[in-house]
């Protein structure tokens, strides 16, 4: 079902996936509440927007990992459009993962902005749709959450945590209407992975977004983005623990 004037919160809305995602709602019209970190990247992703033709925009600059800020926050963009049909939540950090093994104060940072903050923001959004009864939340996590790897454990780990509660999200709002997605992106070419060593499997920040989109418009539960990241995740989950552990990477 289209929906018009689409009313959609997003939640680390100046990552380059969900600018591309929200570019393709603009186009037909959405009212949105924009959630950054950046006022400036805020700022250009919002007048963006607009050019594309989104019917309104609204901004709030905030660090989402003040949990308490959170019920206050969705409160405002309830208020604010009237009502919420769709949410993505995008936000989040590639930490160094080095620094998180010699320290327990880093890591729990990055599980404070990769997974408690996310695991807040769905626990409050998820009673606000059980209650309207019509929806979807989609949720940015990433293959990195299906195995963990020794080069990025912990980030990993604060993925495969969001999309294990996305998932039991999914089924107990399922009897209430509500669609619940969960978006797995490989590697991705964006500011995030900017030290990283660019290969043939990184995909384009418009792919993905453009992937995003499609996967709320239709309702989609656990989407691999690009696509053929499902097979190579299926091929990694399945391979023994004594083979995986010796590989590098």
């Amino acid at each position: 079902m289209v929906l018009i004037h689409m009313k959609m919160l997003i939640l680390g809305a100046t990552s380059a996936i969900a600018h591309e995602a929200a570019k393709c709602f603009a186009s037909e019209g959405a009212e949105f509440f924009l959630v950054g970190r950046t006022a400036e990247k805020l700022e250009a992703v919002a007048q963006d927007l607009k050019v594309r033709g989104a019917k309104r925009v609204d901004t709030c600059l905030l660090d989402l990992s003040q949990l308490e800020r959170h019920r206050e926050l969705i409160d405002s963009a309830v208020e604010t459009l009237g009502g919420l049909d769709t949410v993505l939540i995008s936000h989040g950090t590639l930490g160094n993962q080095q620094q998180c093994q010699q320290s327990v104060e880093e890591t729990l940072k990055e599980f404070t902005t990769n997974c408690t903050s996310v695991i807040s923001l769905l626990t409050i959004l998820g009673n606000y749709f059980e209650q309207q009864r019509h929806g979807c939340i989609a949720v940015v996590t990433s293959v990195a959450g299906d195995r963990g790897r020794r080069s990025n454990y912990v980030y990993g780990t604060t993925k495969g945590a969001v999309s294990l509660f996305v998932q039991g999200l999914r089924s107990r709002l399922y009897k209430a209407g509500v669609s619940v997605v969960t978006i797995k992106p490989g590697l991705v070419d964006t500011p995030m992975t900017a030290g990283l060593k660019k290969g043939p499997l990184f995909a384009s920040p418009r792919v993905v977004g453009e992937g995003i989109y499609r996967a709320i418009k239709r309702r989609k539960e656990v989407v691999y983005l690009p696509p053929y990241w499902r097979a190579i995740m299926l091929i990694v989950k399945l391979l023994p623990e004594k083979v995986f552990k010796r590989l590098a990477f």
